[in-house]
C-alpha cells in the first residue's frame, strides 16, 4: 500500500469509528435511532437471547483478541504496520454496526425511574459516562488509540513513536477511567429492560476480563513502573488512604 493509500485507509476507518460512536449514543440511550436495545420484541424469547449473546460474543472475541500483542506480530504480516490500529478500528466499528442491525430486543421491564426529575437524572448521567469516555481516549492520546497517527505519521515518512507509559489527570487515581465511563453508559438508563440487563451484564463481566489482559500486556511492556503504579490506584474506584497507626506508649514506673 503506498503512503497515500494507508492515510485515506486510515481517514476513513477513523470517521467510520465516529459514526459508530455517535450511533452508540441512540442506540443505547433508545433515541433518535431507527434500532435500539430496548425496542419492540419481534422474535421468540430463547431465538432473541442467543442472538444477542451471540453478537456481545463474536464482538469481544475480536475486540479483545486483536489488541493482543502475539495477535499483532501476526497480523503485521499481512497488513503495513502503520495500517494495524487503523485495521482494528476497522473491524471493531464493523462488528458494532452488525450488533446495532441485527440485535434483537427482548422487552420486559427490570427497573423504571418514574419521576421526570428522576428520569432526567439518569439520562443526565448517561450522557456524561459518554464525555468521560470521549474525555478518558485525548488523555490517552485520542489519535494513536484510534490509528490516525499511525497512518499521519507513515505518509510524512516519520517513524511511528509509540506511547509512553504515564499517568494524565484522572490516570492518578484510577487506572482505568475510560472504563467506568463504558459502565455508566450501560447502567444509566431510566427504563431497563431484560435486553438491557443482558446487554449491560455481559458488557461489564466482559470488562472485568479485559482489564485482566489489558493489564496483563502492560506489565509486560513496561515492567516494574506498571506495577508500581498498579500497587497504588485502585482499579475502577480510588483506593482510600491507609489509615494511620499509632503506637501507644505506656509509661514507665518509677
Amino acid at each position: 500500500m503506498s503512503r497515500i493509500a494507508i492515510l485515506l485507509y486510515g481517514t476513513i476507518s477513523y470517521l467510520l469509528f465516529l459514526g459508530v460512536f455517535v450511533y452508540g449514543i441512540g442506540f443505547i440511550g433508545g433515541f433518535f435511532t431507527p434500532t435500539s436495545l430496548d425496542a419492540v420484541p419481534t422474535s421468540p424469547l430463547g431465538y432473541a437471547l442467543a442472538g444477542d449473546l451471540g453478537l456481545l460474543g463474536l464482538f469481544a472475541v475480536q475486540h479483545s483478541g486483536m489488541a493482543r500483542p502475539a495477535f499483532k506480530r501476526w497480523w503485521t504480516r499481512m497488513v503495513p504496520e502503520a495500517a494495524e490500529r487503523s485495521t482494528y478500528v476497522l473491524l471493531s466499528s464493523l462488528a458494532m454496526i452488525g450488533l446495532y442491525a441485527f440485535w434483537q430486543p427482548i422487552g420486559g421491564i427490570v427497573w423504571s425511574v418514574e419521576t421526570e426529575i428522576g428520569r432526567d437524572i439518569v439520562l443526565g448521567l448517561y450522557l456524561f459516562g459518554w464525555l468521560l469516555l470521549l474525555y478518558t481516549t485525548f488523555l490517552i492520546d485520542h489519535f494513536d488509540l484510534f490509528g490516525l497517527k499511525q497512518v499521519w505519521r507513515q505518509f510524512r515518512g516519520k517513524p511511528y513513536i509509540p506511547p509512553q507509559f504515564h499517568t494524565p489527570g484522572l490516570y492518578r487515581l484510577v487506572r482505568h477511567p475510560l472504563y467506568i465511563g463504558w459502565l455508566i453508559i450501560f447502567w444509566a438508563c431510566p427504563v431497563m429492560t431484560v435486553a438491557h440487563l443482558v446487554f449491560a451484564a455481559m458488557t461489564t463481566a466482559y470488562i472485568l476480563i479485559a482489564i485482566q489482559f489489558e493489564e496483563r500486556d502492560l506489565v509486560q511492556a513496561f515492567g516494574e513502573k506498571y506495577l508500581s503504579y498498579r500497587s497504588h490506584t485502585g482499579m475502577l474506584l480510588p483506593k482510600l488512604p491507609a489509615p494511620k497507626t499509632t503506637k501507644s506508649w505506656r509509661a514507665a514506673e518509677d
